[in-house]
């Protein structure tokens, strides 16, 4: 069943009434018509499955026919904090992290990024904000990750150390220190909060990797093999979520 995020206006005790925006795409893309059903999710973990009653130019509504937890989600919160680069790259991590399970993106700006102007990046939130609806929805995720506003680099460091247990940068430069000694290192609570720094496509200067140092963040190495920024970060969302267990599918 196609799956749809609505915000909290749209529910309306049994009665689902869709925004305009939902409609349209049920009504003129997806083509669906009344008696079929759909899953809504209003963002707290909850799914609904609904049957489309009218469905039209106008609008489109349904009723509630069942309530039930979401069972996809990660018991991690993981946020990627993502150096600003070339629109394609940027928005490709977003899509397939949310679909690995990330909980929240931030766009960093830092001194090598490709994108210098946090400004130009604000313009784009919307867009990226509904690329990871996109992705939640098509991936059964119950909970919409957020994008957050770009942050500079020093204030980047000061949100991933204050806001999570563990907070790591991805350094080709760490020959040592691999992702799983890290954190099967760490007496992680349930759920953990645990945040990943992904420099740009020139790395990080040795400036920014002292900053980091002294601002509380680990650096780790993520093999001998130097990996893009995207799949850097598609590596690192993927690893940290299946050594805290968040892959299995045990349950489901």
């Amino acid at each position: 069943m196609h799956r749809f995020f609505l915000p909290p206006a749209s529910f309306q005790n049994d009665e689902i009434v869709f925004s305009a925006e939902t409609a349209r795409q049920v009504f003129r893309v997806l083509r669906l018509h009344s008696g079929e059903r759909v899953v809504v999710l209003d963002g707290s973990g909850m799914e609904y499955e609904v049957n489309l009653m009218d469905v039209g130019a106008s609008g489109v509504t349904g009723r509630i026919v069942e309530r039930r937890m979401n069972r996809m989600e990660p018991g991690t919160h993981l946020t990627l904090y993502l150096c600003l680069t070339q629109r394609e790259k940027f928005e490709w991590m977003l899509q397939k992290c949310t679909e690995v399970g990330a909980s929240r993106f931030v766009p960093v700006v830092s001194a090598r990024s490709l994108v210098q102007e946090g400004r130009d990046a604000e313009k784009k939130h919307l867009r990226w904000q509904h690329i990871v609806q996109e992705a939640a929805e098509q991936s059964g995720r119950g909970l919409l990750p957020t994008v957050a506003e770009p942050l500079k680099y020093s204030s980047a460091l000061q949100d991933a150390h204050a806001s999570h247990q563990v907070s790591l940068f991805m350094w080709e430069g760490e020959k040592q220190v691999m992702l799983r000694d890290v954190l099967q290192t760490q007496a992680l609570s349930n759920p953990a909060r645990i945040a990943i720094l992904i420099g740009p496509e020139g790395g990080f200067t040795l400036e920014e990797v002292e900053m980091a140092r002294a601002a509380g963040l680990l650096p780790v190495s993520l093999g001998k093999r130097i990996l893009r920024m995207e799949t850097a970060a598609l590596v690192a969302a993927s690893l940290v979520l299946y050594l805290m267990g968040d892959m299995d599918s045990t349950g489901l």
